[in-house]
Protein backbone atom coordinates (compact mmCIF):
# COMPACT_ATOMS: atom_id res chain seq x y z
CA UNK A 1 0.00 0.00 0.00
CA UNK A 2 2.79 2.43 0.94
CA UNK A 3 4.70 1.70 -2.25
CA UNK A 4 1.62 2.33 -4.37
CA UNK A 5 0.98 5.70 -2.72
CA UNK A 6 4.60 6.81 -3.34
CA UNK A 7 4.61 5.65 -6.93
CA UNK A 8 1.34 7.37 -7.64
CA UNK A 9 2.03 10.74 -6.01
CA UNK A 10 5.56 11.04 -4.64
CA UNK A 11 7.51 9.86 -7.68
CA UNK A 12 5.96 12.37 -10.18
CA UNK A 13 6.63 15.17 -7.71
CA UNK A 14 10.24 14.11 -7.30
CA UNK A 15 10.69 14.04 -11.08
CA UNK A 16 9.27 17.58 -11.37
CA UNK A 17 11.65 18.91 -8.73
CA UNK A 18 14.66 17.24 -10.34
CA UNK A 19 13.71 18.60 -13.76
CA UNK A 20 13.59 22.12 -12.33
CA UNK A 21 17.18 21.79 -11.13
CA UNK A 22 18.70 22.03 -14.61
CA UNK A 23 21.13 24.96 -15.22
CA UNK A 24 19.56 28.36 -15.82
CA UNK A 25 22.62 30.27 -17.04
CA UNK A 26 23.61 28.69 -20.40
CA UNK A 27 20.16 28.92 -22.05
CA UNK A 28 19.98 32.65 -21.25
CA UNK A 29 23.18 33.55 -23.14
CA UNK A 30 21.74 33.51 -26.72
CA UNK A 31 18.64 35.41 -25.61
CA UNK A 32 20.35 38.02 -23.44
CA UNK A 33 23.28 38.59 -25.77
CA UNK A 34 21.11 39.52 -28.74
CA UNK A 35 18.37 41.27 -26.77
CA UNK A 36 20.79 43.52 -24.88
CA UNK A 37 22.90 44.26 -27.96
CA UNK A 38 19.79 45.20 -29.93
CA UNK A 39 18.48 47.38 -27.11
CA UNK A 40 21.84 49.16 -26.70
CA UNK A 41 22.15 49.70 -30.46
CA UNK A 42 18.62 51.13 -30.70
CA UNK A 43 19.18 53.47 -27.76
CA UNK A 44 22.53 54.58 -29.24
CA UNK A 45 20.83 55.46 -32.54
CA UNK A 46 18.08 57.37 -30.75
CA UNK A 47 20.58 59.28 -28.62
CA UNK A 48 22.67 60.24 -31.65
CA UNK A 49 19.61 61.33 -33.64
CA UNK A 50 18.31 63.37 -30.71
CA UNK A 51 21.67 65.16 -30.39
CA UNK A 52 21.65 66.00 -34.11
CA UNK A 53 18.15 67.46 -33.73
CA UNK A 54 19.18 69.38 -30.62
CA UNK A 55 22.15 70.80 -32.49
CA UNK A 56 19.75 72.15 -35.13
CA UNK A 57 17.81 73.85 -32.32
CA UNK A 58 21.00 75.28 -30.72
CA UNK A 59 20.41 73.00 -27.76
CA UNK A 60 23.08 71.25 -25.69
CA UNK A 61 23.83 67.68 -26.84
CA UNK A 62 24.27 65.18 -24.03
CA UNK A 63 25.95 61.77 -24.37
CA UNK A 64 25.32 58.95 -21.92
CA UNK A 65 27.03 55.60 -22.43
CA UNK A 66 26.24 52.16 -21.08
CA UNK A 67 29.28 51.22 -19.00
CA UNK A 68 28.30 47.65 -18.11
CA UNK A 69 25.42 45.21 -18.19
CA UNK A 70 25.24 42.41 -15.64
CA UNK A 71 22.27 40.10 -15.74
CA UNK A 72 21.77 37.86 -12.67
CA UNK A 73 19.27 35.02 -12.52
CA UNK A 74 18.17 32.89 -9.60
CA UNK A 75 15.81 29.91 -9.81
CA UNK A 76 14.86 28.09 -6.60
CA UNK A 77 12.55 25.09 -6.31
CA UNK A 78 11.55 23.03 -3.32
CA UNK A 79 9.25 20.06 -2.94
CA UNK A 80 8.02 17.97 -0.08
CA UNK A 81 6.10 14.73 0.33
CA UNK A 82 4.59 13.63 3.61
CA UNK A 83 1.73 11.62 4.91
CA UNK A 84 0.50 8.83 7.11
CA UNK A 85 -0.48 5.31 6.24
CA UNK A 86 -2.77 3.79 8.91
CA UNK A 87 -4.29 0.42 9.42
CA UNK A 88 -7.73 -0.37 8.10
CA UNK A 89 -9.32 0.10 11.52
CA UNK A 90 -7.63 3.42 12.37
CA UNK A 91 -9.93 6.40 12.85
CA UNK A 92 -7.76 8.98 11.08
CA UNK A 93 -7.28 6.89 7.95
CA UNK A 94 -4.42 7.38 5.48
CA UNK A 95 -3.42 10.71 3.91
CA UNK A 96 -0.66 12.21 1.78
CA UNK A 97 0.74 15.80 1.76
CA UNK A 98 2.31 17.17 -1.44
CA UNK A 99 3.99 20.55 -1.79
CA UNK A 100 5.90 22.38 -4.52
CA UNK A 101 7.37 25.86 -4.28
CA UNK A 102 9.42 27.83 -6.81
CA UNK A 103 10.90 31.29 -7.10
CA UNK A 104 12.47 32.94 -10.16
CA UNK A 105 14.45 36.16 -9.83
CA UNK A 106 15.80 38.32 -12.68
CA UNK A 107 18.05 41.03 -11.29
CA UNK A 108 19.84 42.95 -14.11
CA UNK A 109 22.35 45.66 -13.17
CA UNK A 110 22.99 48.34 -15.82
CA UNK A 111 25.53 51.09 -15.21
CA UNK A 112 25.62 54.38 -17.13
CA UNK A 113 28.18 57.16 -17.25
CA UNK A 114 28.08 60.57 -18.98
CA UNK A 115 30.72 61.19 -21.62
CA UNK A 116 32.48 64.25 -20.28
CA UNK A 117 36.00 65.21 -19.34
CA UNK A 118 38.88 66.87 -21.13
CA UNK A 119 39.63 63.95 -23.43
CA UNK A 120 36.07 63.64 -24.73
CA UNK A 121 35.55 67.39 -25.15
CA UNK A 122 38.87 67.67 -26.94
CA UNK A 123 37.81 64.88 -29.27
CA UNK A 124 34.54 66.66 -30.01
CA UNK A 125 36.03 70.03 -30.96
CA UNK A 126 39.40 68.96 -32.40
CA UNK A 127 39.47 68.39 -36.19
CA UNK A 128 40.12 64.84 -37.31
CA UNK A 129 43.69 64.15 -38.46
CA UNK A 130 43.87 64.19 -42.28
CA UNK A 131 45.55 60.77 -42.29
CA UNK A 132 42.60 59.27 -40.37
CA UNK A 133 40.16 60.62 -42.97
CA UNK A 134 42.14 59.15 -45.86
CA UNK A 135 42.43 55.84 -44.03
CA UNK A 136 38.65 55.61 -44.16
CA UNK A 137 38.98 55.47 -47.96
CA UNK A 138 41.25 52.46 -47.63
CA UNK A 139 38.63 50.90 -45.37
CA UNK A 140 36.14 51.03 -48.26
CA UNK A 141 34.28 54.30 -47.73
CA UNK A 142 33.43 56.32 -50.84
CA UNK A 143 35.72 59.32 -51.36
CA UNK A 144 32.97 61.78 -52.29
CA UNK A 145 30.88 60.82 -49.26
CA UNK A 146 33.70 60.93 -46.68
CA UNK A 147 35.20 64.17 -48.00
CA UNK A 148 31.88 66.00 -48.19
CA UNK A 149 31.16 64.86 -44.65
CA UNK A 150 34.50 65.54 -42.98
CA UNK A 151 36.43 68.12 -45.04
CA UNK A 152 35.98 71.86 -44.82
CA UNK A 153 38.32 72.50 -47.76
CA UNK A 154 40.86 70.83 -50.01
CA UNK A 155 43.67 72.94 -51.53
CA UNK A 156 41.60 76.03 -50.79
CA UNK A 157 38.38 74.77 -52.44
CA UNK A 158 35.69 75.14 -49.81
CA UNK A 159 32.80 72.92 -48.75
CA UNK A 160 29.45 74.24 -47.52
CA UNK A 161 29.83 76.83 -44.73
CA UNK A 162 28.99 75.98 -41.14
CA UNK A 163 28.84 79.50 -39.70
CA UNK A 164 25.33 80.52 -38.69
CA UNK A 165 23.96 83.13 -41.09
CA UNK A 166 26.86 82.83 -43.52
CA UNK A 167 26.10 83.96 -47.06
CA UNK A 168 29.09 82.17 -48.54
CA UNK A 169 28.34 79.36 -50.97
CA UNK A 170 30.33 76.20 -51.52
CA UNK A 171 32.81 76.18 -54.40
CA UNK A 172 31.40 74.14 -57.31
CA UNK A 173 34.93 72.87 -58.05
CA UNK A 174 34.99 71.24 -54.62
CA UNK A 175 32.21 68.83 -55.55
CA UNK A 176 33.69 68.23 -59.01
CA UNK A 177 36.94 67.13 -57.34
CA UNK A 178 34.99 64.82 -55.05
CA UNK A 179 33.14 63.26 -57.99
CA UNK A 180 36.37 62.65 -59.92
CA UNK A 181 38.10 61.20 -56.86
CA UNK A 182 35.24 58.75 -56.42
CA UNK A 183 35.50 57.64 -60.04
CA UNK A 184 39.27 57.23 -59.74
CA UNK A 185 38.82 55.38 -56.45
CA UNK A 186 36.58 52.82 -58.16
CA UNK A 187 39.47 52.03 -60.52
CA UNK A 188 42.13 52.06 -57.74
CA UNK A 189 43.68 55.09 -59.42
CA UNK A 190 45.10 56.65 -56.27
CA UNK A 191 46.36 55.50 -52.90
CA UNK A 192 48.38 56.52 -49.87
CA UNK A 193 51.53 55.41 -48.12
CA UNK A 194 53.49 56.44 -45.03
CA UNK A 195 57.02 57.77 -45.43
CA UNK A 196 59.59 59.24 -43.09
CA UNK A 197 59.76 63.02 -43.26
CA UNK A 198 62.94 65.10 -42.96
CA UNK A 199 62.31 65.64 -39.26
CA UNK A 200 62.13 61.89 -38.70
CA UNK A 201 58.37 61.80 -38.11
CA UNK A 202 56.01 59.71 -40.28
CA UNK A 203 54.30 61.56 -43.14
CA UNK A 204 51.30 60.46 -45.23
CA UNK A 205 51.78 60.68 -48.98
CA UNK A 206 48.91 60.56 -51.49
CA UNK A 207 49.82 59.40 -54.99
CA UNK A 208 48.07 58.99 -58.35
CA UNK A 209 48.78 55.93 -60.48
CA UNK A 210 50.06 56.53 -64.00
CA UNK A 211 51.20 53.08 -65.10
CA UNK A 212 48.83 50.29 -66.02
CA UNK A 213 45.72 52.50 -66.01
CA UNK A 214 43.32 53.53 -68.75
CA UNK A 215 43.85 56.85 -70.58
CA UNK A 216 40.48 58.03 -69.30
CA UNK A 217 41.71 57.59 -65.74
CA UNK A 218 44.87 59.56 -66.50
CA UNK A 219 42.74 62.37 -67.90
CA UNK A 220 40.64 62.48 -64.73
CA UNK A 221 43.77 62.65 -62.58
CA UNK A 222 45.01 65.53 -64.71
CA UNK A 223 41.69 67.33 -64.30
CA UNK A 224 41.88 66.97 -60.52
CA UNK A 225 45.31 68.57 -60.47
CA UNK A 226 44.01 71.43 -62.60
CA UNK A 227 41.12 72.07 -60.21
CA UNK A 228 43.42 71.89 -57.19
CA UNK A 229 46.10 73.96 -58.96
CA UNK A 230 48.70 71.25 -58.51
CA UNK A 231 51.59 70.74 -60.99
CA UNK A 232 50.75 68.14 -63.68
CA UNK A 233 54.16 66.45 -63.51
CA UNK A 234 53.98 65.63 -59.76
CA UNK A 235 52.38 62.28 -58.93
CA UNK A 236 52.84 62.10 -55.13
CA UNK A 237 51.78 64.75 -52.63
CA UNK A 238 52.44 65.03 -48.92
CA UNK A 239 49.21 65.30 -46.93
CA UNK A 240 49.18 68.49 -44.85
CA UNK A 241 46.53 70.02 -42.58
CA UNK A 242 45.91 73.56 -43.82
CA UNK A 243 42.89 75.67 -44.92
CA UNK A 244 44.82 77.20 -47.83
CA UNK A 245 46.83 75.85 -50.73
CA UNK A 246 50.41 74.87 -49.86
CA UNK A 247 53.51 74.04 -51.85
CA UNK A 248 53.45 72.24 -55.18
CA UNK A 249 54.19 68.87 -53.54
CA UNK A 250 51.54 69.27 -50.79
CA UNK A 251 47.91 68.22 -50.74
CA UNK A 252 46.38 70.52 -48.12
CA UNK A 253 43.07 69.69 -46.46
CA UNK A 254 41.14 71.33 -43.65
CA UNK A 255 39.17 68.74 -41.71
CA UNK A 256 36.14 69.17 -39.50
CA UNK A 257 35.62 68.19 -35.89
CA UNK A 258 32.83 65.87 -34.84
CA UNK A 259 30.91 68.83 -33.46
CA UNK A 260 31.23 70.61 -36.82
CA UNK A 261 30.06 67.48 -38.64
CA UNK A 262 26.99 67.29 -36.41
CA UNK A 263 26.32 70.97 -37.09
CA UNK A 264 26.57 70.39 -40.84
CA UNK A 265 24.25 67.38 -40.69
CA UNK A 266 21.73 69.26 -38.57
CA UNK A 267 20.99 71.40 -41.65
CA UNK A 268 19.14 68.35 -42.98
CA UNK A 269 16.62 68.38 -40.12
CA UNK A 270 13.10 69.21 -41.30
CA UNK A 271 11.80 71.84 -38.88
CA UNK A 272 8.00 71.74 -38.39
CA UNK A 273 6.07 74.84 -39.42
CA UNK A 274 4.85 75.38 -35.85
CA UNK A 275 8.47 75.48 -34.62
CA UNK A 276 9.43 77.97 -37.33
CA UNK A 277 6.56 80.21 -36.31
CA UNK A 278 7.71 80.06 -32.70
CA UNK A 279 11.29 80.76 -33.88
CA UNK A 280 12.66 77.80 -31.95
CA UNK A 281 15.52 77.39 -34.43
CA UNK A 282 17.50 79.85 -36.54
CA UNK A 283 17.14 80.08 -40.30
CA UNK A 284 20.07 78.81 -42.31
CA UNK A 285 20.92 79.81 -45.89
CA UNK A 286 18.85 78.03 -48.50
CA UNK A 287 21.01 75.77 -50.65
CA UNK A 288 18.24 73.80 -52.27
CA UNK A 289 19.91 74.29 -55.64
CA UNK A 290 23.09 72.53 -54.50
CA UNK A 291 23.77 68.88 -53.74
CA UNK A 292 21.21 67.10 -51.58
CA UNK A 293 22.06 66.88 -47.86
CA UNK A 294 23.88 63.79 -46.65
CA UNK A 295 21.36 63.37 -43.82
CA UNK A 296 17.64 63.98 -44.07
CA UNK A 297 15.66 63.95 -40.83
CA UNK A 298 11.93 64.13 -41.33
CA UNK A 299 9.42 65.48 -38.82
CA UNK A 300 5.76 65.14 -38.02
CA UNK A 301 3.21 65.24 -35.19
CA UNK A 302 3.13 61.46 -34.69
CA UNK A 303 5.67 58.67 -34.50
CA UNK A 304 6.04 56.86 -37.85
CA UNK A 305 5.19 53.18 -38.13
CA UNK A 306 8.39 52.28 -39.96
CA UNK A 307 11.65 54.15 -39.36
CA UNK A 308 15.36 53.53 -38.92
CA UNK A 309 15.42 55.73 -35.80
CA UNK A 310 12.83 58.07 -34.29
CA UNK A 311 12.86 60.45 -31.30
CA UNK A 312 10.44 63.00 -29.81
CA UNK A 313 11.51 66.61 -29.26
CA UNK A 314 9.54 69.78 -28.44
CA UNK A 315 6.19 68.08 -29.02
CA UNK A 316 7.10 66.69 -32.46
CA UNK A 317 8.64 63.48 -33.81
CA UNK A 318 11.85 63.37 -35.83
CA UNK A 319 12.97 60.29 -37.73
CA UNK A 320 15.14 58.80 -40.45
CA UNK A 321 13.14 56.83 -43.00
CA UNK A 322 13.89 53.12 -43.16
CA UNK A 323 14.23 53.25 -46.98
CA UNK A 324 16.55 56.29 -47.01
CA UNK A 325 19.84 54.45 -47.49
CA UNK A 326 21.82 57.67 -48.06
CA UNK A 327 20.82 59.08 -44.67
CA UNK A 328 21.30 55.71 -43.00
CA UNK A 329 24.85 55.46 -44.37
CA UNK A 330 25.67 58.94 -43.07
CA UNK A 331 24.11 58.25 -39.69
CA UNK A 332 25.97 54.98 -39.16
CA UNK A 333 29.24 56.68 -40.15
CA UNK A 334 28.65 59.36 -37.51
CA UNK A 335 28.18 56.66 -34.89
CA UNK A 336 31.43 55.05 -36.06
CA UNK A 337 33.29 58.36 -35.83
CA UNK A 338 32.27 58.60 -32.19
CA UNK A 339 34.45 55.55 -31.52
CA UNK A 340 37.47 57.34 -33.02
CA UNK A 341 37.48 60.26 -30.59
CA UNK A 342 38.65 60.28 -26.99
CA UNK A 343 36.28 59.08 -24.30
CA UNK A 344 35.90 59.73 -20.62
CA UNK A 345 39.03 59.00 -18.59
CA UNK A 346 39.09 55.39 -17.48
CA UNK A 347 39.75 56.26 -13.86
CA UNK A 348 36.44 58.14 -13.76
CA UNK A 349 34.46 55.14 -14.99
CA UNK A 350 32.31 53.58 -12.23
CA UNK A 351 33.62 50.29 -10.83
CA UNK A 352 30.97 47.62 -10.48
CA UNK A 353 31.44 44.60 -8.20
CA UNK A 354 28.98 41.72 -8.46
CA UNK A 355 28.96 39.25 -5.54
CA UNK A 356 28.94 35.51 -6.32
CA UNK A 357 25.67 33.77 -5.48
Amino acid sequence: MRHKVFLRFGLPLLIMVMAACKPVGPPTIPRDRFDYSRAIADSWKQQTLLNVVKTRYIDLPIFLDVASVVSGYQWETTGNVGGTVSSDKAVQGSYLNLGVQGRYTDRPTITYFPKTGDKFLEGMIQPFPPAAIFQLLQAGYAADFIFELSLDSICGLRNRPLVLGSKRQADPEFFEVLRLLREIQDESGFGMRVETAKDGRPATVVFFRQEGVEPELVAKSKRIRELLRLPPDVQAFRLVASPVRGRDDELTVSTRSLLQIMTALSLGVDVPAAHRERKLTPTFPDESSGPSPLLQVRSGPEKPDDSFAAVPYEGAWFWIAADDWRSKRTFVTIMFLFTMIGTTDQEKTPVLTIPTQ
